[in-house]
């Protein structure tokens, strides 16, 4: 078997369309075909299913997958004890956020890694959901919990807290609740319930039990702009909304906490392209410690 062959279908597997795992790894569709061709050939068994909307797996392209993780993880270990670790800080590594985190904090402190290394190609993906680092859906994932099983390395990230905000324009309208159960008497927002994607995220609970939202948005940037907007109370993360003079903070003796932490699959420990982006957005967090928990400081 073609080690190359190996990787387009470890791609093509996890992205689910032939094209889109081609662009991943800068190869054309042609190739990437043939490469998934070969590989069949030489197990003598089809692995994957071509369709106009996409591929899938049969049940021996499943089974395969489970190899094919387990020796792409040994190269790079193969690579990493060699000392073959990307010393040229080149390739591709992407990051897996929530998408207030992502969007808000990391997007606009990724470009001076990018001006140090001009051959590090980076991908934010900053979306509401969890990715699987063993499948490679990222590089790098920045979570709300401390994964407790897989072969992971993580390590706390910072503290960040979180608030019930209203903007100007809602309170001058409905005025400003006095305790938590006034907010029964308001326009509350929150997470659409059966797409919260951590237990940690369901924090509206810890300041009213029947906590009925209006409007549920299943995004904390999404949030963010609806109480802008005049639509309602809703639990914002302070390091995002502290900083909008649109935005007041009710109830403030209302602070939850929370923790991001940073992972990635241990097979990446010391591929010096994940260990630079790792440090860097260790060390962008550290440095802005005191904007995300505002009440310490």
């Amino acid at each position: 078997m073609n080690w190359d062959d190996i990787r387009v279908f470890l791609a093509v597997a996890r992205s689910g369309q032939i094209l889109a795992a081609a662009r991943r790894l800068g190869i054309n569709h042609a190739t990437a075909a043939r490469r998934i061709t070969s590989l069949e050939t030489a197990l003598g068994a089809q692995l994957v299913v071509r369709r106009t909307n996409g591929c899938g797996l049969t049940g021996e392209g499943e089974a395969f997958l489970a190899h094919a993780e387990r020796m792409e993880a040994e190269m790079l270990a193969a690579q990493a004890n060699l000392g073959r670790t990307d010393s040229a800080i080149s390739g591709t590594v992407r990051i897996g956020a929530p998408d207030g985190f992502g969007v808000s904090f990391l997007a606009p402190r990724l470009g001076a890694l990018i001006a140090r290394h001009p051959d590090l190609r980076l991908q934010l993906v900053p979306v509401p959901r969890s990715f699987s680092l063993p499948q490679r859906e990222a590089d790098i994932a920045i979570t709300v919990e401390r994964p407790a099983e897989g072969r992971l390395v993580a390590r706390k990230l910072v503290d960040y807290s979180l608030s019930l905000y209203a903007s100007r324009s809602y309170l001058a309208e409905h005025g400003s609740p006095e305790s938590a159960e006034d907010l029964k008497q308001h326009r509350l927002i929150s997470y659409v319930e059966d797409l919260i994607f951590s237990p940690s995220l369901q924090f509206t609970r810890e300041i009213l039990r029947n906590w009925t939202a209006q409007f549920e948005i299943s995004s904390a940037t999404g949030q963010t702009e609806a109480v802008r907007s005049g639509a309602g109370i809703a639990v914002l993360h302070d390091y995002i909304a502290g900083l909008d003079p649109e935005l007041v903070r009710v109830l403030p003796e209302h602070c939850i906490s929370r923790s991001y932490y940073m992972v990635y699959h241990e097979s990446a420990r010391d591929l010096a392209r994940v260990r630079t982006v790792a440090d860097h957005i260790s060390a962008v967090a550290q440095d802005h410690k005191a904007h995300f928990f505002p009440d310490r400081t």
